[in-house]
C-alpha cells in the first residue's frame, strides 16, 4: 500500500481543488439522502396511513427507522475507522436507496415498518462513516471546517424544502413518490462517491480485524431499549413496561462498559472516555441534541394548535430556524479560525439557543410575527455555532486511530439527547395538555369528548374542530370557549417544555467550561490510500 500524505497540497488536503469539490459533492448528496427522507416522509404520513389502513402502526414508522439508524451508527463509524469509509458509504447508499423503492411499493403497514426498518440501517451506515469522510480528505482542522459548509448547505437545503416537498409530492403524485424521490438523488451520490471520494484508511493491520460481536450486539440492545422506552415514555408514562425497558437498557450499557475494557479490538474504545476534552463534549452533545430537538419538534405544534397558525404561516416562521443553521455554519467556518479561543463559538452558540429557547417560551399568539422569525434566527445561528464545532472539535481531540467512531459517537448522542428531550417534553406536554382539557371539559359537562380533545392534533385540522363544534352544540354545549381552552391548554404546557429546554442549553453553557482549549492545528498526518 501506497503511503498519501495531504502535504502534497498547500491547502493541506488529500486532494487537488477539483477532486476535492468532487469527493465533497458526493458526500453532501449523501448527507441530504438522509435529511430529505427525515423531512419528506413526516409530511406524508397521514396521507399513508388512511390508504394502508394501519393506525396502530403510526409512529412505527418512524419509530423502526430512528431504532436501526441508532444502532448501526457507531458500529459503523468503527468499522469505517479500520477497513476505510469508502466501501460502507457505497453500501449504505444502496441498502438506503433500495429500502426506499421497497417502503414505495408497500402494499401494507407492517411492510412499510419492515421497509423503513431496513431504510434506517442503510441511513446509519450513512450518518456513521459519511460525516467522518470530511476529515479524512481535509487533515487540517481549518480547512475542514470551510468545506464542511457543504455539508451544513445539504443538510440546511434538504430541511428548508423537504416538508413543502413532502406535501406537494403527496397532494399532485401520490405518498409512493415521497420514497421514489431518493431514488435519483440516491443514484447522484453513488455516482460521485464511486468516482471521486478516496479509498483512505489510517490504522494499518498487522493481522486481520476480528469483528466485535458482544460488543455490538450490547450496543443494539442497549440503544434499542433507551429507543423503545423513549417512545412508550410520552403516551404511557413511568408504566411496568417502560421501567423494564430502561433496566434492560441500564443492564446491557454496564455489560457493555465491563466487556470493552477487555477486548483487544473493541468497537466502543473505553479509553476515548478517559479524555477530560472528549467526555465534555460528548456530555455537550447529548445536551445540545435534547435542546434542539425539542425546540425543532414542538415549535410547530405551538404555531399550529396554540397560535392558530396554518401550516404555511408556520412553515414561513420556522424556515429562519433551518436555513441559519447553514448561515451560521457558514459564518462559524470564518469566524473559529481567526480567533485565539475557539471555545468561545460554542459559548456564544449556547447563549443564543437558549435565548432562542426562553423567547418562544414566553411568546404568544399576539407576539408579532417579525419577532418570532426573528427569535429563529437567533437559534438557528446558536445551532450554526455549535453543531459543527462539536463535531469539528471532536475530530481534533479523537486523533485518526478513532476518528470515525468518536465522530459516529457523537451523532449517536445527539440523537439520543434527541430522544430523551423529546420524550421528556413530550411527556410533559401530553400531561399538561390533558390535564387542562379534563378540567374545561369537566367544567362544562362535557367529559363525553374528552377522548376527541385528548389528541392535540385536532387543534390543527380545522375540519376536525367544525365537525367537533357542531358535535358540541347539538349537546347544548359552546365548543368555541371549549377549543380555546383547550389551545390555552397546549400553549401553557408546550411554554413548559420548551423552558426546559431553555434551561437544559443553559447548563450546556456552564459545562462548555469543562471542554479544554481546542488549538485548531495545521498540521498533517500521513493516511493509507487503500485504492
Amino acid at each position: 500500500m501506497a503511503v498519501h500524505t495531504a502535504a502534497h497540497h498547500s491547502s493541506a488536503q488529500v486532494l487537488p481543488f477539483r477532486e476535492s469539490l468532487l469527493a465533497m459533492l458526493g458526500v453532501s448528496f449523501v448527507a441530504m439522502l438522509v435529511a430529505l427522507d427525515q423531512t419528506v416522509v413526516g409530511t406524508a404520513l397521514p396521507t399513508i396511513v388512511s390508504e394502508l389502513r394501519g393506525f396502530e402502526l403510526y409512529a412505527w414508522v418512524a419509530t423502526s427507522y430512528l431504532l436501526t439508524s441508532v444502532i448501526t451508527v457507531p458500529i459503523f463509524g468503527r468499522l469505517g475507522d479500520y477497513y476505510g469509509r469508502k466501501p460502507f458509504v457505497i453500501a449504505s447508499i444502496v441498502v438506503f436507496t433500495l429500502a426506499s423503492v421497497l417502503c414505495g411499493a408497500a402494499s401494507s403497514m407492517s411492510f412499510l415498518v419492515v421497509a423503513r426498518g431496513l431504510q434506517g440501517i442503510g441511513g446509519g451506515m450513512l450518518v456513521g462513516t459519511a460525516f467522518a469522510c470530511i476529515p479524512d480528505l481535509f487533515p487540517d482542522s481549518v480547512v475542514r471546517l470551510r468545506w464542511q459548509v457543504l455539508m451544513s448547505s445539504a443538510f440546511g437545503i434538504a430541511n428548508a424544502i423537504g416538508p413543502s416537498l413532502g406535501g406537494f409530492l403527496t397532494q399532485y403524485y401520490g405518498w409512493r413518490s415521497v420514497f421514489y424521490v431518493n431514488l435519483p438523488v440516491g443514484l447522484l451520490s453513488l455516482f460521485f462517491v464511486w468516482r471521486y471520494l478516496p479509498h483512505l484508511r489510517h490504522i494499518a493491520h498487522k493481522e486481520r480485524m476480528r469483528l466485535d460481536w458482544p460488543g455490538a450486539l450490547l450496543i443494539a440492545v442497549a440503544l434499542g431499549s433507551l429507543q423503545l422506552f423513549v417512545e412508550r415514555l410520552p403516551e404511557h408514562g413511568l408504566s411496568l413496561a417502560a421501567i423494564g425497558l430502561l433496566a434492560i437498557a441500564a443492564a446491557a450499557a454496564l455489560a457493555l462498559w465491563q466487556w470493552e475494557r477487555r477486548c483487544a479490538q473493541a468497537i466502543l474504545p473505553v479509553d476515548m472516555f478517559r479524555n477530560a476534552s472528549l467526555n465534555a463534549l460528548f456530555t455537550l452533545a447529548v445536551l445540545g441534541g435534547f435542546t434542539m430537538f425539542s425546540l425543532l419538534f414542538y415549535a410547530p405544534l405551538l404555531f399550529q394548535g396554540g397560535f392558530g397558525m396554518s401550516p404555511n404561516e408556520a412553515g414561513v416562521v420556522i424556515t429562519p430556524l433551518v436555513v441559519f443553521i447553514t448561515i451560521g455554519s457558514i459564518a462559524n467556518g470564518r469566524i473559529v479560525s481567526r480567533i485565539r479561543n475557539p471555545n468561545r463559538m460554542l459559548y456564544v452558540g449556547f447563549a443564543m439557543l437558549a435565548f432562542a429557547c426562553f423567547a418562544v417560551a414566553l411568546a404568544s399568539h399576539n407576539t408579532p410575527r417579525g419577532l418570532l422569525m426573528a427569535v429563529m434566527i437567533v437559534g438557528g445561528l446558536g445551532l450554526g455555532f455549535v453543531m459543527p464545532n462539536l463535531t469539528v472539535f471532536a475530530q481534533q481531540t479523537a486523533g485518526r486511530e478513532h476518528l470515525g467512531i468518536a465522530t459516529a459517537l457523537l451523532q449517536s448522542l445527539r440523537m439520543i439527547g434527541g430522544m430523551i428531550g423529546t420524550a421528556l417534553t413530550g411527556t410533559l406536554v401530553t400531561q399538561l395538555y390533558s390535564s387542562g382539557v379534563h378540567k374545561a371539559l369537566e367544567a362544562d359537562g362535557a367529559l363525553h369528548w374528552f377522548t376527541q380533545l385528548a389528541d392535540p392534533q385536532i387543534l390543527i385540522n380545522r375540519n376536525t374542530q367544525g365537525a367537533l363544534v357542531g358535535e358540541l352544540a347539538k349537546a347544548g354545549h359552546n365548543g368555541a370557549p371549549l377549543l380555546e381552552a383547550a389551545r390555552e391548554a397546549l400553549v401553557g404546557a408546550i411554554h413548559l417544555g420548551i423552558a426546559l429546554a431553555a434551561v437544559v442549553a443553559l447548563v450546556s453553557l456552564w459545562q462548555t467550561r469543562r471542554v479544554p482549549l481546542i488549538k485548531l492545528q495545521r498540521k498533517v498526518e500521513p493516511v493509507i490510500h487503500a485504492d
